[in-house]
């Protein structure tokens, strides 16, 4: 079902977004996906606010790609969108670069091989399900999905059709390193057996209660909401016009998992990086007695592992604390008690993490043309997510959940297995799941 456009939107965008893309002689060739050694992946790019507008640059910086679509539901940054990537090119080729108010437009391209997806979180599955089900490789950013329910189905849809999808996990690749070289000690058994890990984030979702306001002219609202609950336009959940910062609506369950979920997501990752868990997760839920307080939830591993939502000595990141030692990660800063810990190298039969590109877009652009998993496979992504659904769930329910990693569901606990899947809003409802 497609969203109907305003007759302005229409005049203004439908002459860009039904040009033919001009191949400037010998640039690239038009083979799908890099299967010649001098092609180009095509990429569209749906979203175009501050988070992917900003990546662009990556894209548009390597030699294995093209952008040659944007897409957004606002006009401001649609356009906003089509001007970023014209400058990234220097004008030079772009004359066909199409532009879509509807997100419908990329995934229905067959000239378009990959698709970057910087959208609100309750997207995300729809849109990577629907991309995968083309054919097209995909870039997700984190969190992966709203629900775990999302994720399985988003895990089977990349495989199903055997696409290479990436997570926007990129403290996995970038960063100067720091978080690779945390996990690689810690595999290592530099600080002892791992006993615990704590995570310094924010909190938990909490339920939208932000008043209607009136809706601006070039905003599709309905498009922006999607399969989310029906409520009146706010400019907190979708900011007016260009705007450069993260909007909130990451703070509310009907969107997103609040701070739990949006940093969490990388430091959760890291966490079972190191862990080893990649591919599965906690067996044991366990809220604080005040669950109000939105910290100090915590989690168990199979191996015994214990893992807190706290942070340590006021610290944000990850800490690992082992029988002979610690290390604490975090973007700005790597170090170990005792300091010796991190200042004796590794030796050649210690734990080592494959060498990549050191930018995240190039792994997942290598992969393609590889056929490989990326570092942040979608795999990982999800699992990753699940940790983060999971503790919001502990917060929200306020008592101990059981969960089963392999079956993926909680054990003996029909309250809590209804908050796998969240129901979507018609159209929308059953196409991702």
């Amino acid at each position: 079902m497609k969203t109907p456009l305003s007759r302005r939107r229409f005049l203004k965008l439908s002459s860009v977004a039904s040009a033919p893309f001009i191949l400037p002689s010998g640039m690239w060739a038009a083979s799908k996906a890099g299967k010649g050694p001098n092609s180009r992946i095509t990429l569209g790019l749906i979203g175009m606010g501050k988070r992917l507008t900003g990546i662009a640059g990556a894209f548009a910086a390597s030699p294995d790609a093209r952008i040659v679509a944007v897409s957004d539901c606002v006009d401001a940054r649609l356009e906003n969108g089509m001007k970023r990537v014209r400058d990234l090119y220097k004008g030079e080729g772009v004359e066909g670069l199409k532009a879509h108010p509807d997100f419908r437009g990329i995934i229905e391209d067959k000239s378009i091989d990959a698709v970057a997806i910087g959208t609100p979180d309750h997207w995300h599955a729809i849109m990577a399900v629907q991309a995968a089900k083309a054919g097209k490789h995909i870039y997700c950013e984190k969190p992966l999905t709203r629900t775990i329910g999302e994720g399985k189905a988003v895990v089977k849809a990349a495989r199903d059709n055997d696409i290479v999808f990436q997570t926007g996990s990129q403290q996995r690749t970038e960063y100067g390193g720091k978080f690779r070289k945390a996990v690689e000690y810690v595999r290592s058994g530099r600080i002892g057996e791992l006993k615990k890990t704590y995570i310094g984030v924010g909190g938990p979702a909490v339920k939208d209660d932000l008043p209607d306001e009136a809706l601006p002219e070039g905003i599709d609202w309905e498009m922006w909401l999607g399969p989310a609950p029906q409520r009146g336009f706010n400019q907190v959940l979708c900011p007016i016009g260009v705007h450069n910062h993260f909007p909130q609506w990451r703070r509310y369950r009907e969107y997103a998992g609040g701070g739990l979920s949006d940093i969490g997501a990388h430091h959760f990752d890291i966490a079972q990086w190191a862990m080893g868990e990649d591919a599965s997760g906690p067996v044991r839920v366990t809220p604080p007695e005040d669950a109000a307080s939105g910290q100090g939830l915590r989690f168990k591993y199979a191996s015994g592992i214990e893992m807190t939502h706290s942070s340590k000595l006021g610290r944000g990141g990850c800490v690992f604390v082992g029988t002979e030692g610690e290390i604490h990660v975090s973007r700005r800063e790597l170090n170990s008690t005792p300091t010796s810990i991190l200042e004796t190298p590794l030796e050649s039969n210690d734990f080592h993490l494959p060498e990549i590109a050191a930018k995240h877009q190039q792994n997942w652009l290598d992969c393609i043309r590889s056929g490989e998993k990326p570092v942040a496979d979608v795999e990982i992504g999800h699992r990753t997510n699940t940790v983060c659904l999971l503790a919001n769930m502990g917060y929200w329910l306020g008592r101990e959940l059981k969960w089963d990693p392999k079956k993926e569901q909680f054990k003996g606990d029909k309250e809590a297995n209804g908050l796998i899947l969240q129901k979507d809003r018609k159209p929308w409802a059953g196409i991702a799941v």
